[in-house]
Order: structure tokens, then C-alpha cells, then sequence
């Protein structure tokens, strides 16, 4: 079978699949996300989402969408935040969160007990009520599968999940060959056997997301891990228990991701027409957000223990090296109409 309908049934198997039997976040699992590593992160995400609406007009009611929403502790954060800093947003908002998997769902709902019945939950955007839209979605695109080509000779093949002679996942090539419109942007191939990886699933959701903002306005904000221009190589892995592990060792087991291609998002948003607000790391977003002076707030008056514990935690979300996110994820905004919001430069 082909890499994206193995990726795809690792993760998503209504009976084996790796979000469908487990609860995947937090040290108790296999992976920590940004959300999870501080409070400090979904506060800033709050504030930016109060200032996106403040700049489009402070429409109401508003849809507030995230796409993919873990354990619910980002979007707990966003509504306290909101909560205090722009009360008429909070009370005009209705939540929608967006979440395939009943297990989740339950754990979000205990998360969110609090905010009764402003929440509820959908399997798709079919299922979203019309309204100005604001959407945030963190760590989902990594996990929507791609499709993986192997150089080989004047072309790329296809990469392909097989048994080897002793009955053992491997990857092999298939027949399929790569569109060579894909790689008009190169001058020069590369060596055999480099992979180049294409994510046509991940544009598509991107479509139905452009699509929402053109019909009823709004803006949406992207945070994930990848690079900012396409290039070529493998980004194909698996994470165990908080280590790596080998992609083809533990099917359903292990959490499958890959890096994010943002400059096929990009070229896509403004192919639908969308406001491209800007494209930047994590850390330059968080940042220009406040992150550190919101963190001096939070330490004042605390235990030395607990002000190491937030200065660890910011340097986790926006420093840059090995184990911090700071440049490692990216955040896109996209916005229908155009808007100017901070802290992005606009992409004319």
C-alpha cells in the first residue's frame, strides 16, 4: 500500500487506529503539545484571536473553531483569557469543536465542563453553523497524511509499505510516478533515491477552510512544525512514549507525523484568494504577542521553583534548539476580508 493509506490507517482505523484507542497527550502518553507545556501558550492565542476580531470589526455572534482540539486545555486557556480581557467576545462566542474521535471527545468535555452548553462539538465542517468564523488549529496538519515519492532514475516513484522476505513492514517504490509539475520550481534534481513528499489531503483541508472564510468572513491561525519553503528529503516519523521510533515498527501503536510544507499552503491560500497576514516561527509569534511580559506576570510573588518552572516553559515554547519549538513550528494567518492584525506583516 501506499505511504498515506498506511499513515492513514495507523491513525485514524475506526478499531486500531492510534487516535480512536488512546489518549495520545501529556506526559502519560506518547507526546507533549504546546498547550500543554504552559497556559502561557493558549493566552497568547486568546489575545490574538480578541485582536483578530477586534480588527475585522467586532462582529457578533462569533464561531470559534478549532480543528483537531487534544485534551481541550488550549482552548480552556483561550476562553479565560477571553473571559477577562474582552468580555463581549466571551459572551458572544459559541465553540465548535472539531474532533473525529469519541475518546477525545470525552476527555475535552471534562476539560470544558465549565462552559456548559457555549460548547459543541462536530465530525466535520459540514456540521459548523454559518457565522463569522474564527478558527485555530495546532498541531493538526502533521497528522494528515502525505503521499512520499523516491527518486529514481529520470522520475520519482512512488513510496510504497510492503513485506519484506520475512514477512516485515518495509518500504519498497511502486509504479506510480510524481506529477513533474511539482518540482518546475527546481533547477536540479537530486541524487537517487531522495524522497520528495506531497500532502494533497492537508490542501484539501485547507480548501474547506479558505472556503469558510470567503463565505462568512473571519480568520484563521495554523501552528505546526515543518519548513517554510518546499524542498526536498524524508520527514516521515513516528513518536513512542516521548521517544522516536522507527515508522513501520508499531502500527497503531505510535503517533505517525511529517513536517509541514507551508509554502504549499501559502501558495494555495492565495491561489483561493485569501489574505496571507504573514507566515513565522512560533517564537517571533508568542513573542510579539507579549509571552515574556505575560510570564514576568505570572511569576511575580511565586516560589523560586515555580518562576523556574515558567522561564523553562518559555524558553520550551519560543527558544530555538534541539527539544524547543521556538523556530522548529511555524504559525500562519489567514484572513476574508483583509485585515491587518498583529504581529504579522502582511504577504502582498
Amino acid at each position: 500500500m501506499s505511504v498515506t493509506d498506511y499513515f492513514s490507517l495507523c491513525l485514524a482505523d475506526p478499531e486500531h487506529g492510534y487516535y480512536q484507542t488512546r489518549n495520545p497527550f501529556g506526559s502519560s502518553g506518547d507526546f507533549v503539545t504546546a498547550p500543554e507545556v504552559s497556559q502561557l501558550f493558549g493566552e497568547m492565542v486568546g489575545l490574538f484571536l480578541v485582536h483578530a476580531w477586534q480588527a475585522h470589526g467586532q462582529p457578533l455572534p462569533v464561531r470559534l473553531v478549532e480543528v483537531g482540539p487534544g485534551r481541550g486545555t488550549m482552548m480552556s486557556d483561550i476562553l479565560r483569557v477571553t473571559a477577562r480581557v474582552a468580555p463581549d467576545f466571551y459572551a458572544g462566542a459559541t465553540v465548535h469543536l472539531v474532533e473525529t474521535s469519541d475518546r477525545l471527545q470525552a476527555v475535552q468535555k471534562k476539560t470544558l465542563s465549565r462552559h456548559g452548553d457555549k460548547i459543541s462539538w462536530q465530525h466535520g465542517f459540514d456540521e459548523l453553523p454559518d457565522g463569522f468564523t474564527l478558527l485555530v488549529a495546532n498541531e493538526l496538519f502533521d497528522a494528515i497524511p502525505l503521499r512520499q515519492f523516491v527518486k529514481s532514475g529520470t522520475s520519482f516513484r512512488e513510496r510504497m509499505v510492503s513485506l519484506d522476505a520475512d514477512d516485515n513492514l518495509a518500504f519498497t517504490v511502486g509504479v506510480a510516478t510524481l506529477d513533474p509539475a511539482y518540482l518546475q520550481d527546481f533547477t536540479r534534481l537530486p541524487d537517487d533515491g531522495t524522497i520528495f513528499e506531497i500532502a494533497p489531503a492537508r490542501l484539501s483541508v485547507l480548501q474547506v477552510m479558505c472556503e469558510r472564510l470567503k463565505a462568512f468572513g473571519g480568520t484563521t491561525l495554523l501552528i505546526d512544525y515543518g519548513h517554510l519553503t518546499t524542498g526536498f528529503g524524508d520527514t516521515l516519523q513516528a513518536v513512542m512514549a516521548h521517544e522516536f521510533d522507527d515508522p513501520l515498527a508499531h502500527p497503531g501503536l505510535a503517533d505517525l507525523t511529517s513536517h509541514v510544507d507551508f509554502e504549499q499552503l501559502v501558495r494555495l491560500a492565495q491561489a483561493l484568494e485569501m489574505q496571507v497576514n504573514g507566515c513565522m516561527h512560533q517564537g517571533d509569534f508568542l513573542r510579539g504577542l507579549g509571552l515574556e511580559q505575560r510570564a514576568q506576570a505570572l511569576a511575580n510573588g511565586k516560589s523560586p521553583g515555580i518562576q523556574h518552572d515558567i522561564a523553562i516553559a518559555v524558553d520550551r515554547l519560543a527558544g530555538a534548539g534541539p527539544g524547543k519549538m521556538g523556530e522548529l513550528f511555524k504559525v500562519l494567518c489567514l484572513s476574508s476580508p483583509t485585515i491587518k492584525v498583529a504581529p504579522f506583516r502582511r504577504m502582498d
